[in-house]
């Protein structure tokens, strides 16, 4: 007996459009944010070790840097996937998101 793969191939591609644009690097965002939270870790342990102030900042630094790539890599997947799917729906909708998107890089830039 052969099985129609047909139905399943819709309901995926029902479940992607309706997932956050990020899920298919999910994995990937999951890993980054845990070696930042490492990084907090650590730059706690240096406060708390008394080490040099720049030592310090420069780890800070780095961390901040790696926050704002996750950032920049999560807007990335949102412009592509929830931008584009809602301007697919209509004008208004697409003008929602940008709307949307376009707040939560005014707060990344301020950040």
């Amino acid at each position: 007996m052969t099985v129609d793969a047909t139905p399943d191939a819709g309901a995926n591609t029902d479940a992607e459009h309706n997932a956050h644009g990020y899920i298919t690097r999910k994995d990937d965002y999951l890993k980054r944010l845990r070696r930042i939270e490492g990084q907090a870790r650590g730059l706690q342990r240096m406060v708390d070790d008394e080490e040099y102030c720049i030592d310090i900042l420069t780890q800070l630094s780095a961390m901040t840097k790696a926050l704002q790539a996750v950032g920049l890599g999560l807007l990335e997947d949102h412009m592509n996937h929830c931008v584009v799917h809602a301007a697919q729906e209509s004008d208004e909708a697409g003008r929602a998101k940008v709307d949307e998107a376009m707040a939560a890089i005014a707060r990344l830039v301020k950040s």
